[in-house]
């Protein structure tokens, strides 16, 4: 499939906060989005458009409170996670893992807050990650897929630096240069 990555470029860093309780840290991200809330739902809970935008896949639905599915993240941590889904009001809130989503309608389309708590030491990485990955879901709502950009390949491609350079400075870290080389086969 022909895709529209190379004309893909990230805008400037945005919309997001880190909230601090000691060593944990959450990555609070927010994008307006021109899509319904239920049409945002589906693409968070359909395995099928999980894995068509975000860094992770999921072996199941994550549309029911008390189902268990196996998510794998994209790259450093290729092992399945039994992961929890404990909330699923559809189409306005959904908890699994450590990751909480929250959906409100806002001007005909949907405010997405992501809330997601990432090692400190990579917190601008990680912001820089889920930027690209919801620029990627809001293509894929609008009928313009570029495929998913996630883990190792987020970190080659182009605008990825320059976003956690950006998200480093707005939340007053040091960015880490981790891993700028090519992985060991």
């Amino acid at each position: 499939m022909m895709t529209n990555q190379e004309q893909y470029t990230p805008g400037p860093a945005s919309g997001a906060e880190v909230l601090k309780d000691g060593d944990n840290w959450t990555l609070v991200l927010v994008r307006e989005l021109r899509h319904s809330p239920e049409k945002v739902w589906q693409a968070l809970i359909d395995p099928a458009q999980v894995r068509q935008w975000a860094p992770f896949d999921v072996d199941g639905s994550l549309d029911r409170v008390g189902s268990t599915v196996k998510l794998t993240w994209m790259g450093m941590r290729p092992t399945p996670v039994d992961t929890k889904v404990t909330r699923a009001d559809a189409p306005t809130a959904l908890e699994y893992g450590n990751i909480r989503w929250g959906l409100e309608a806002s001007g005909g389309g949907t405010r997405l807050t992501l809330w997601i708590q990432i090692d400190r030491r990579f917190i601008s990485m990680g912001a820089a990650g889920w930027h690209i990955s919801f620029d990627v879901l809001d293509r894929l709502l609008s009928g313009n897929p570029i495929n998913r950009i996630a883990g190792a390949d987020a970190m080659k491609f182009q605008g990825w630096q320059r976003l956690n350079a950006e998200y480093a400075q707005l939340f007053g870290v040091e960015m880490p240069s981790w891993p700028p080389q090519a992985q060991k086969a």
